[in-house]
């Protein structure tokens, strides 16, 4: 029988990429809520202690660190400090991303670059050492790979972001077979249009204006999602109620995709 048990994360620890704005701020309330202690991983000082704040405001324990994802160096060391200050780690979501607005065209080779790196080398690589870390302690894991729409369908705006978590869907796949004899399961979560920072262009731009009014006829809700809304398929996934699941992309999109 499912019961509320089943989705308490109570004594769990999850670190969150990007974790202090957006879609990665929304599932680490999220989680924190559920009862996990939280740790975010992302650039901005000033909003990685704003979000602490907020995550400390729950009631759990909670930790902000400034990391570059890009900083392969960097991962591994950050990985190992959440370990010493809160625990070892039972749920890593790979959230960190940008975009950049330029055609095939236009890009720069650092362009490519950049964007792979943060957007997928950079979630390879964290699930690579914490899966290490579940793997020697014969401990069960979650990994959540935060993707997008963008990964399904082509676009000429951010083709680097589409390609990008077009093979972060891939990876899910690959590191859910993978993983699988080790109790780890390993999901993605596909946000459709969200009201964040990386969306101001199509939500605040008049050159967009009509791309952003085709996204919202195209979206049965009939408009953007906010971030809190993605927190209820993290915790999801997270939890113990997705223990029989793994490899599997769950859309959050207010129905964009079925058009």
């Amino acid at each position: 029988m499912a019961s509320p048990k089943m989705f308490d994360l109570s004594g769990k620890v999850a670190v969150v990429t990007g974790g202090n704005g957006g879609i990665g701020r929304g599932i680490a309330l999220g989680l924190a809520e559920a009862g996990a202690s939280v740790a975010i991983l992302a650039r901005n000082e000033e909003r990685n202690r704003d979000t602490l704040a907020a995550l400390e405001q729950t009631g759990v324990p909670a930790m902000a660190l400034k990391l570059d994802v890009s900083n392969r160096k960097t991962l591994k060391p950050a990985l190992e400090a959440v370990e010493r200050n809160l625990g070892p780690i039972d749920i890593l979501v790979n959230n960190a991303a940008f975009a950049i607005l330029k055609g095939v065209l236009d890009h720069t080779d650092d362009d490519w670059d950049s964007v792979m790196e943060t957007n997928l080398t950079s979630c390879f690589l964290l699930s690579k050492y914490v899966v290490q870390s579940m793997i020697a302690r014969k401990a069960a894991g979650k990994i959540i790979n935060v993707a997008s729409v963008g990964g399904y369908k082509g676009t000429p705006i951010y083709p680097s972001y589409g390609v990008s978590k077009g093979g972060l869907l891939q990876l899910t796949r690959c590191l859910a077979i993978e993983l699988a004899p080790h109790h780890i399961q390993v999901n993605s979560l596909a946000p459709g249009w969200t009201t964040t920072d990386m969306t101001d262009w199509i939500r605040n731009d008049p050159k967009y204006a009509a791309v952003k009014d085709e996204m919202i006829t195209r979206t049965p809700a009939g408009r953007f999602a906010e971030p809190s809304e993605m927190a209820g398929a993290a915790v999801f996934l997270a939890s113990h109620a997705s223990d029989f699941v793994t490899g599997a992309d769950i859309i959050v999109d207010g129905g964009f995709f079925i058009r």
